[in-house]
């Protein structure tokens, strides 16, 4: 892209993590202006100004998080907080936003009173992407969004073959399809849904516990023993793999839970594979194909994976 064609490429601010993501993997950094307090990945993100923050501490067990969600939702309280005026000053003439969860960035209401009081109104991209093809929609409005049209097809290209090899690879093997359990939270259990059960599917194995496209949905330790799993994988919500590895581990020590040691159980980096709509998704399909035949492919063990037991 020439020198001329940048100055006036659009300046974008992210309100999601996953769409910071999209727009570094469509080689667009350098547009982006202002992201969330959430904005991890790429590492360079980190130099941006921040627009939001967390009234919740982030760090905490997963029963002291979803207990103070709650009760900031009972109080009608925000769970994000929003610079406003940070965001005035970016001037972006690109916003990306979500109305996928309230919990995953602020609500679609805050940032709509915000762009309303600037100057001059910004294209507005809301991602709402609950399948695996509503992702790469996305994906595609993005890049449309910010002049990289072409650069997402390439992505889009590029990441169906990886898909593709996956596929190709599990068929010519004629590899079993182990019954596998996705829990996105560990307290209250919740189990994975949206793009999971199509991330299980694609990686050769068959979500015994939900629907693509799906809505995640709380559920109880009989419920996984009794869908009768041959994998458990643990991949809470914005939780690093250490940190995923630490709660199951934890999790897994109960007695309702003895049951479990039959199946191979793994936790997952959620943070970076299964909690992002963005091109991320395709990563937990080779990590998960790794899990379920690993005569197949690469070990799913150390960055993105850890088995318990």
């Amino acid at each position: 892209m020439t020198t001329d064609v940048r100055r006036h490429a659009p300046r974008v601010v992210s309100l999601l993590p996953a769409a910071t993501e999209i727009v570094a993997a469509l080689g667009a950094l350098d547009q982006l202006v202002g992201v969330t307090h959430e904005c991890d990945h790429p590492r360079e993100v980190a130099r941006l100004p921040r627009v939001t923050s967390s009234a919740v501490d982030r760090d905490a067990a997963s029963g002291t998080i979803d207990a103070e969600v709650r009760a900031l939702a009972s109080a009608g309280a925000p769970v994000f907080g929003f610079d406003a005026d940070r965001f005035a000053a970016l001037t972006p003439a690109v916003v990306l936003t979500q109305s996928l969860c309230d919990v995953c960035a602020i609500p679609e209401s805050e940032v709509d009173r915000a762009i309303d009081a600037l100057d001059v109104a910004p294209s507005v991209v809301t991602l709402g992407g609950t399948t695996l093809d509503g992702v790469w929609d996305d994906v595609r409005r993005v890049g449309g969004a910010i002049g990289r049209g072409e650069a997402a097809e390439m992505l889009l290209a590029s990441l169906e073959a990886r898909m593709r090899r996956v596929h190709e690879t599990l068929k010519a093997a004629r590899a079993p399809r182990p019954r596998v359990a996705v829990i996105e939270w560990l307290d209250p259990l919740f189990v994975a849904g949206h793009w999971s059960p199509e991330l299980v599917r694609r990686a050769g194995g068959v979500d015994v516990l939900a629907q693509p496209g799906a809505h995640s949905v709380q559920i109880d330790v009989d419920a996984v023993r009794a869908a009768t799993p041959d994998v458990l994988l643990f991949a809470p919500c914005g939780f690093d793999v250490n940190r995923a590895a630490r709660e199951t581990e934890a999790l897994l020590q109960r007695e309702e839970w003895r049951w479990s040691s039959r199946c191979s159980r793994w936790a997952l980096d959620g943070n970076a594979l299964t909690s992002r709509p963005g091109p991320r998704l395709v990563d937990a399909i080779e990590v998960m194909a790794g899990i379920f035949a690993p005569d197949l492919f690469p070990h799913a063990t150390g960055e993105y994976a850890i088995r318990i037991g």
